[in-house]
């Protein structure tokens, strides 16, 4: 029996509780996740490495997974864009079952290898891309026969699980596994396994997109500003950092098209919008770079 599936012996009488008692105990059992998930910063960095290196090379990074997993996958996946300014295509979480089970429960489509693997195939994936399997018990079908088959395509393969030593380990080149004991509710792992999975993917996507030059200092200055929050957003960024007014930073953003890191280095070099993207090009898209030239 793996650790997500072994009975809690704190909460063994949880039934007979009042509700604080039940959140008292939830919460004592999910102070446990973050120090699991800080025992695997090492390979976690080994995996952002992976993503950044196959990125910057025009790669693009898919997350795989079933039921809680898949849902976390295809969560962190979708706001990758408009945080960064990438395109939909680079970050794609793919779930078992399709978009149908982001809404429905389909626990029987983690059940096949096949349609994994044919996920992979219809997606394209190639030895440029990486591969992210997630599965809490790490042995989730469907995530198998969808690394297998990314593995064999040469992409690179990454794997979290919340259990040591499972099948997906043996399909990959890095393995992150937060052993976070067993869940409040025996197996129930979109509770500790699942805020694990979470911390996991904020990390790999948020550092990446840091490596890759897409945050100056603790700001995200290649934001989309496509809803009145993030025209916000942007406006004050460019004030902050420029030591400008919001309407000057507004400004700077028609002037650029919107292209928050293009009105950045316009304000802080004090150039025209086409040498601020003449400037970003070279630099490969970092602004402290561009700054420097």
């Amino acid at each position: 029996m793996t650790v997500t599936e072994d009975i809690n012996p704190n909460t063994v009488e949880i039934d007979r509780l009042s509700s604080y008692e039940i959140v008292r105990l939830i919460n004592t059992e999910d102070a446990k996740v973050a120090p699991a998930v800080g025992e695997q910063l090492v390979p976690i960095a080994q995996a952002v490495d992976l993503i950044v290196s196959h990125l910057a090379a025009g790669g693009r990074l898919f997350y795989l997974g079933a039921g809680t997993s898949g849902r976390l996958a295809v969560l962190d996946a979708s706001e990758i864009p408009p945080t960064y300014s990438t395109s939909p295509e680079v970050v794609q979480g793919l779930i078992a079952g399709g978009d149908y089970a982001l809404r429905h429960s389909t626990e029987t489509a983690e059940d096949d290898p096949e349609a994994g693997a044919a996920v992979i195939h219809q997606a394209g994936v190639t030895a440029s891309d990486v591969v992210v399997g997630i599965s809490a018990s790490g042995s989730a079908a469907w995530v198998l026969g969808a690394v297998a088959e990314a593995r064999q395509r040469g992409a690179a393969c990454i794997g979290l699980a919340c259990n040591a030593h499972t099948p997906l380990e043996s399909l990959v080149e890095v393995m992150i596994a937060p052993v976070v004991g067993p869940e409040v509710i025996a197996g129930s792992t979109r509770m500790k396994a699942g805020t694990a999975q979470k911390l996991v993917l904020n990390m790999l996507s948020t550092a990446a997109m840091v490596r890759l030059g897409k945050v100056y200092g603790n700001r995200m200055i290649d934001l989309k500003p496509s809803n009145a929050k993030l025209r916000h957003r942007a406006r004050r960024i460019l004030a902050e950092i420029g030591g400008v007014d919001e309407d000057s930073a507004g400004h700077l953003l028609e002037a650029s098209n919107g292209e928050v890191k293009t009105a950045l280095v316009m304000l802080l070099a004090n150039v025209s919008a086409e040498q601020a993207r003449q400037r970003l090009m070279r630099s490969g898209g970092f602004v402290r770079k561009a700054l420097a030239s």
